[in-house]
């Protein structure tokens, strides 16, 4: 019974077309807005703060 088991898990981790995300390339593009929505939250977190 148990090896019935281990057969079922084999035969998913064979999917070619499966790609999780720290595998997955990303542009410089995605990078600069990853960073100017980096500022734009600590601007929200900090700078609002102080205005008050």
């Amino acid at each position: 019974m148990d090896d019935h088991a281990h057969e079922d898990h084999d035969s998913h981790s064979d999917d070619e077309g499966r790609v999780t995300s720290p595998m997955q390339e990303f542009t410089t593009g995605q990078v600069g807005v990853g960073f100017v929505v980096l500022l734009v939250g600590l601007a929200v977190t900090f700078g609002l703060p102080l205005l008050f």
